[in-house]
This record gives C-alpha cells, structure tokens and sequence, in this order.
C-alpha cells in the first residue's frame, strides 16, 4: 500500500509517549522504518508507551520541543530521513 516509502528509513517523530504518538511509532515500525521518538514523559498512567512496550522497539529520546538546542541535537546525531 505504501511502496515500502518507510523502509529501512529513520523517521523521527514527536509525541511518541502520548496515545497518538505511541501508535504512529507502532506503525511505522511495522512498515519498515527505524523510529526515533522525541518527547516528554508519557502523559498518564496507564499509557500505550508503557503498555506496548515501545521502548524496547524504538529509539526513544526524552526531550521538550520546545528545546530547540536540545531538538537540533537529536537531528544531528539520528540524521532523520523524514519527520
């Protein structure tokens, strides 16, 4: 369905800890791509990143958006093909 767009790419993604975020990271790994998560802890208790185990299966980075030093760090050091 998606001409295999995602794999062997790294994508990074925020929000990865919340519902959403947790989801989309699940579902790009099952599509091939190597996924950088970037985000604050998860929201609440329980929660989907806990629950499937996403740490495990991803890179997880713990850091603010709002942290643009911080944010620049993560693209240097993962070199992201898509966002």
């Amino acid at each position: 369905m998606f001409d295999n767009i995602y794999k062997n790419k790294i994508v990074l993604i925020t929000g990865h800890t919340g519902f959403k975020g947790s989801w989309l990271a699940i579902w790009l790994r099952e599509l091939g791509a190597d996924v950088i998560g970037y985000s604050l802890a998860p929201p609440s208790q329980p929660n989907n990143f806990e629950a499937t185990r996403l740490r495990e299966k991803i890179t997880h980075v713990h850091g603010d958006i709002r942290d643009l030093d911080r944010l620049m760090e993560a693209f240097k050091k993962y070199q992201p093909e898509k966002v």
